[in-house]
């Protein structure tokens, strides 16, 4: 009977404290090991967990949530240029029918039409079609085009052949104030999504890098925002110098605000050395960054350079880096480049069974994301409302 109790303590225990939850899943294995109850043991184990299991399922949905009711509450207009891609109609679909998004398709409506038809889509009335074969902007953008561009060639020939492209129209419509945001990569290649965007709309004030943001959602709930914490450069920047690295770190802090909803983020700019420890060029990289972001934005809550356990482990953090504000609580985690960055969050994904929500582009004007060749509708459906969020906080 005992036993039973005890088990049942697990099995209903609230998962969200999962530090007391380890606590008594520690002392009921050795209490049960030493009367040789090994079923039971394994019950407890499978209990364990299920809680963890409904913690992080439980963190994804309530972020996923929290942005897709902040892109409901102001409506931004988005493009989707690749209109005739199947996944892309049925998420501009999904999110018509939930109001997160006003929607732009670029393509010709007759085979926008006739593919929603197909796909029983019952919602793509409601957006905007623009068709660059017949649109009455299309001069006008081509012009536009041409002066942002006749000082690196661009010729009026060249311009009016570009608009035709539903990528480099979509930034243009975006440029002109007829749209505030854009997502492509379903059909194109990271080069082709960020050619037009950093042509056109060009890099935000300040900002002369773009970088990728991950939203990792972990199944460690003492980390971060409840387990809930934002990295960057994973995707774009192979190899920033300090001030790139000073502008990754104040964009990945926005994207934090933006977007994951952290009300107070806490930059850690990371190294294999925590105040001084080691001594490296790559190193004072680091330090030199967290020296410049603080130029940048005055106002950001930054500490570097930080190994790992220091920004995340309270008694480490303060073992490492006493008196800090930052080191131990970190819930924004700056890598020192890219290859450590996409190597670190896979490693995370896939050992440590984190949802990875991303990447998110950032340091352009104007928000425009990337999708993986290999997204899911899903996927697109999420980063129409990330997308929206970001343009709220551009304007």
């Amino acid at each position: 009977m005992i036993t039973y109790k005890y088990v049942n303590i697990v099995l209903f225990c609230d998962y969200t404290k999962s530090l007391y939850l380890r606590k008594i899943y520690t002392a009921l294995c050795e209490k049960l090991r030493r009367q040789n109850i090994d079923f039971y043991i394994e019950v407890i184990k499978f209990a364990y967990l299920v809680g963890k299991y409904q913690l992080i399922k439980q963190n994804i949905m309530t972020l996923i949530e929290s942005i897709i009711a902040r892109a409901k509450s102001n409506k931004q207009r988005i493009v989707l240029p690749e209109s005739l891609e199947e996944r892309t109609l049925t998420a501009a679909d999904m999110s018509l029918a939930e109001e997160i998004a006003d929607i732009i398709l670029i393509g010709n409506p007759d085979e926008i039409h006739a593919l929603a038809e197909k796909l029983g889509l019952k919602n793509i009335g409601k957006a905007t079609i623009i068709d660059p074969a017949t649109s009455e902007k299309t001069a006008e953008y081509a012009e536009l085009l041409y002066e942002l561009r006749k000082n690196k060639g661009m010729t009026p020939e060249k311009a009016a052949q570009l608009v035709m492209d539903p990528l480099y129209f979509g930034c243009l419509i975006i440029k002109s104030g007829d749209a505030d945001g854009q997502i492509s990569g379903a059909l194109s290649t990271t080069g082709e999504t960020l050619r037009p965007a950093l042509q056109i709309i060009k890099c935000s004030p300040g900002i002369s890098c773009v970088s990728g943001a991950m939203l990792m959602i972990t199944q460690t709930p003492e980390y971060g925002e409840n387990g809930v914490l934002v990295v960057g450069d994973v995707a774009v920047t192979p190899m920033p110098d300090a001030a790139q690295l000073a502008q990754i770190a104040v964009c990945t802090a926005q994207t934090a605000k933006s977007v994951a909803g952290f009300a107070d983020p806490k930059v850690a700019m990371l190294s294999f050395s925590t105040k001084g420890s080691a001594k490296h060029e790559v190193v004072d990289k680091v330090v030199e960054a967290t020296r410049l972001a603080k130029e940048i934005n005055p106002e950001i809550k930054i500490e570097g350079e930080l190994q790992a356990d220091a920004a995340l482990v309270p008694s480490v953090g303060q073992k490492k880096a006493p008196g800090s504000e930052i080191a131990g609580h970190a819930n924004v985690l700056v890598f020192p480049c890219l290859e450590v960055g996409n190597i670190a969050y896979k490693l995370v994904q896939r050992l440590g069974n984190a949802d990875a929500i991303g990447p998110i582009l950032q340091g352009i004007a104007k928000p425009v994301n990337d999708l993986s060749r290999g997204c899911s509708v899903d996927d697109i459906y999420k980063m129409v409302a990330i997308t929206a969020c970001q343009a709220m906080d551009a304007k």
